[in-house]
């Protein structure tokens, strides 16, 4: 697979464009302003606990305080407690040796957390989940510093080795390695892109990671709640850390600093692929270069549109997502059921890619075209699953019900991304919207494709002025190379009476052509 990392810098934040094969799968926005990202480490104060719901609010510095459910706080959270504390005195250096720390006995699973947060102490969370409409982050007390190869978890000395590296001999020979490096009261996961790495890389992994929790303590160190200790990185930065693998072959930006951050992070952590860096500075808009303006403005709102003229419905409430699959013109064979199925597949396809585009989140169910047969409703599971293997976030993929629908739950860690992608009517000084006018070129090229071949010739295409000028300027213009392509004369006419993306076929003999 082909991916593409796509930096957008502008004053107000950066954009950032994933895409695989040259189709946009990830949109990530990151303000200069942004604060409670997911990762970055409070120091936060207990401010009410709630026995009813076994949980605590804890005041971060946020507008609303943010929550913290007893199973979140880690078996360690005595331990996180003590280690909080000490870091804070005065009386303790800066950076105290972390191995000769004595971990406390664990809670336990069935506890109440009034007996472990009494007192309403200061302790140090993470962000387990940025802030999402009228709600406050989600807090976590179980610690985790990433890293390219390994995850340090402070407190216990497990050590852990991704389950999708299926090798059980490469399995065995990282937790020999991580066994011997690893340092004592620091708990260490393998993680996948550590698979056939040296030990040396490993252990640099590793030492760059107990340095973070080194530079930890040292902002502990006379802090007042609440008070920001670490951030997570950059977006740009985590997700290279996550996604860099021999498929990534191009990242381009638009700004300088990022490109020498970016280059200088890929030198040290892939050398070899440092050279897959370079910097946008032709003067036009890089996601206006690369097609993504475009992409964005054809995938986001209510309808989506597919190839073979199905789509999709896309509505949101409070407590779900609905998805509406809706048949296109395009039939592959006189086969119903068969025709559902491909449709079905192809909505699949599209499906798992919103998904990660918008960044949806909680319960998705997903009304298909009915079918009949269990086989393809098996086929159409399995296919889910594994259009979906890509996707980082935590997910489940239930099988079609009895009533046609399928149900997906996928970890919501992020607020839903959600452009408008309608712009103001031009023909109407503003009082209506319109599709973006991005697509009207392809919506009339892929109509004019439909007619053709259901054996319609000479065709002649009324639109508004401004759209008559774009279609036929120039020698090579546009309806010259539709006539090209589709083998029949074409005539585009003006009409003043038109709106703007208002659009109209006629055959020979001048009578409409009903769509």
């Amino acid at each position: 697979m082909n991916k593409e990392l796509i930096i957008n810098a502008a004053p107000a934040g950066v954009e950032i464009a994933l895409l695989e094969d040259k189709k946009l799968v990830e949109l990530h926005n990151e303000k200069t302003d942004a604060n409670f990202a997911v990762g970055d480490l409070y120091l936060g104060k207990v401010k009410k606990l709630i026995p009813g719901l076994n949980a605590a609010f804890i005041d971060v510095g946020f507008e609303k305080d943010a929550f913290l459910h007893y199973t979140d706080l880690s078996p360690y959270a005595r331990s996180l407690l003590k280690f909080t504390q000490l870091s804070i005195s005065d009386k303790s250096p800066d950076v105290f040796d972390f191995g000769k720390f004595h971990v406390e006995p664990e809670i336990i699973k069935t506890g109440k957390i009034n007996e472990v947060l009494n007192g309403k102490p200061n302790i140090l969370v993470q962000i387990l989940k940025e802030p999402i409409a009228a709600k406050g982050p989600r807090l976590s007390c179980e610690i985790s510093l990433p890293g390219r190869f390994v995850v340090i978890t402070p407190f216990n000395d497990i050590v852990a080795v991704s389950k999708k590296i299926h090798s059980s001999d490469e399995r065995k020979r990282l937790q020999k390695i991580v066994e011997s490096i690893k340092l004592k009261n620091f708990g260490v996961i393998v993680r996948t892109a550590a698979e056939g790495k040296n030990t040396a890389e490993l252990h640099d992994d590793l030492l760059s990671l107990v340095e973070t929790w080194k530079t930890i303590q040292k902002n502990l160190k006379n802090a007042q709640p609440p008070a920001k200790i670490l951030s997570e990185q950059d977006k740009t930065t985590s997700i290279l850390r996550d996604l860099l693998n021999e498929d990534f072959n191009r990242i381009i930006t638009n700004d300088k600093n990022i490109y020498n951050d970016t280059k200088t992070y890929i030198q040290k952590i892939a050398p070899n692929k440092s050279e897959i860096v370079s910097f946008h500075h032709n003067g036009l808009p890089i996601f206006d270069q690369y097609g993504i303006s475009k992409q964005v403005k054809s995938s986001f709102g209510k309808t989506v549109n597919l190839h073979s003229g199905a789509y999709l419905i896309i509505e949101h409430t409070e407590a779900l997502h609905v998805i509406d699959v809706n048949s296109g013109y395009k039939s592959v064979s006189n086969n119903q059921e068969e025709n559902a199925l491909e449709t079905n597949l192809e909505a699949g396809e599209e499906i798992a890619r919103q998904l990660r585009l918008r960044d949806i989140g909680g319960i998705i169910v997903v009304d298909f075209i009915d079918m009949k047969l269990p086989e393809n409703k098996r086929k159409l599971q399995e296919a889910m699953e594994k259009l979906m293997h890509t996707d980082r976030a935590k997910h489940a993929v239930l099988p079609i019900s009895k009533f046609g629908l399928m149900q997906i739950t996928r970890q919501r860690m992020r607020p839903e991304v959600n452009i408008n992608t309608s712009e103001i009517c031009p023909s109407c000084n503003g009082t209506g919207k319109v599709t973006s006018t991005f697509l009207l070129e392809d919506e009339i090229e892929k109509r004019l494709h439909y007619m053709v071949t259901h054996q319609h010739k000479n065709l002649t295409i009324l639109v508004h002025p401004i759209v008559y000028s774009h279609l036929t300027k120039g020698f090579f213009n546009i309806r010259r190379r539709w006539q090209r392509k589709l083998k029949t004369p074409i005539k585009i006419k003006p009409n003043s009476d038109y709106y703007f993306t208002e659009f109209k076929f006629f055959d020979a003999n001048d009578e409409e052509i009903k769509f």
